[in-house]
């Protein structure tokens, strides 16, 4: 009997500790994490800097609210805008907070309501940003969506183009899709998509709430594609656990959330910024970029090794250590397998395995990850 709600479909494993890339449960098993708590532990688990400096901002001040200065703020804020091509920013405390914050500014500033999201898209599930998801099943049972949001599919320009109107205050992407699929955007489309967003004064608002904070080997993943958004969203590896999340936007629409037009107690509370702050002084240098660099190629080369030629798998694909294995039968049974083996991993949807471990995973990990799930994919479907 549980006093929780059933929001959750759970694994059978209860948390005991972790530390690193070891998960253990209440029983002493140890479980190698290629998930990272969804994204979000891209440090590992109580990575030593950031729990030194939580622990220093522990015994100075815990809260005191948005309306006096708080300094570690400004410190965060700083490494973000410097790493990316926003310059101001407003901290809350998760993802889909931050897309709200991106959703509303886009309104205020354009004067305008319409926003074209995508199909498979996921932005989270408050009741804006469960509109701006484009995913039937998000949507079930809540009633009508907000009338504001448009879904196209993704990677199709020509979809875009025929949706623009002079409603269209935004247009919001993931350049990889993480919850849809681990798909990622064609460098030609998501260039166009900026071209048609700079033709139609419309602002370009790209969710990094999974592929940010080093996950694709650069600061954020729009920086593959050579763009430069208006709006960036940040939440998961923002904190490496703490509950912190930011929206990032050029100077032209700071004078647009002035006192008043948003807020959140708890956004950038100074214990999860001094976790921020520690977190972004390792990720957001080069030469640690360039090792996620290099093991996300050594991960895919050695999956495409392995189990590139199963029958059962149709695709491997991603950037840096967010990486999709998509197969041709559900998968939805092989994840509790791989768990009962010692390996956490993820789905992205009912055919699609993903990885997401932590940036400091060694060789011989991802080796063992390779391993353990090379060596479940060659048991007949049946019995997975």
């Amino acid at each position: 009997m549980t006093a929780l709600f059933p929001t959750y479909k759970r694994f059978e494993l209860s948390v005991s500790e972790a530390k690193g890339t070891i998960v253990k449960d209440t029983s002493g098993k140890e479980y190698l994490d290629f998930g990272s708590g969804i994204g979000v532990c891209n440090l590992g688990h109580r990575h030593p800097d950031v729990q030194k400096a939580v622990e220093t901002q522990l015994t100075k001040y815990w809260h005191v609210s948005n309306l006096y200065h708080v300094p570690i703020q400004e410190s965060v804020a700083e490494l973000l805008t410097t790493s990316s091509s926003g310059s101001s920013v407003f901290f809350c405390n998760s993802g889909a907070e931050a897309n709200e914050a991106a959703i509303k500014l886009a309104r205020k500033a354009t004067g305008k309501t319409k926003v074209i999201t995508f199909h498979q898209s996921f932005h989270g599930r408050t009741f804006a940003t469960m509109a701006a998801t484009g995913q039937e099943k998000v949507h079930t049972g809540f009633g009508p969506m907000l009338e504001s949001f448009v879904y196209v599919p993704f990677n199709d320009i020509e979809a875009v183009q025929n949706t623009i109107d002079g409603q269209t205050a935004a247009i919001m992407l993931e350049v990889i899709q993480g919850e849809g699929g681990v798909l990622d955007g064609k460098l030609e489309f998501i260039k166009e998509i900026e071209q048609l967003c700079l033709a139609n004064n419309i602002l370009l608002i790209i969710d990094e709430v999974q592929t940010g904070i080093g996950r694709t080997g650069k600061p954020f993943a729009y920086q593959h594609y050579g763009i430069s958004p208006d709006i960036i969203t940040s939440a998961k590896g923002l904190a490496n656990g703490l509950p912190a999340g930011a929206m990032i936007a050029k100077e032209h629409l700071s004078s647009f959330f002035g006192p008043g037009s948003h807020a959140s107690t708890f956004g950038g509370n100074p214990v999860a910024m001094a976790a921020a702050d520690a977190v972004l002084q390792i990720v957001f240098q080069m030469d640690f970029l360039n090792e996620v660099k290099e093991k996300g190629i050594y991960l895919k080369e050695q999956l495409n090794k392995r189990i590139g030629t199963s029958s059962f798998v149709s695709d491997i694909r991603g950037k840096g250590l967010m990486v999709g294995i998509e197969c041709k039968e559900d998968i939805t049974a092989l994840i509790p397998s791989l768990i009962e083996k010692g390996l956490l991993v993820l789905n992205a949807g009912p055919y699609v395995i993903r990885l997401l471990p932590p940036l400091t995973v060694s060789q011989q990990e991802i080796d063992k990850a390779v391993n353990l799930i090379a060596e479940n994919l060659k048991k007949p479907i049946t019995s997975i």
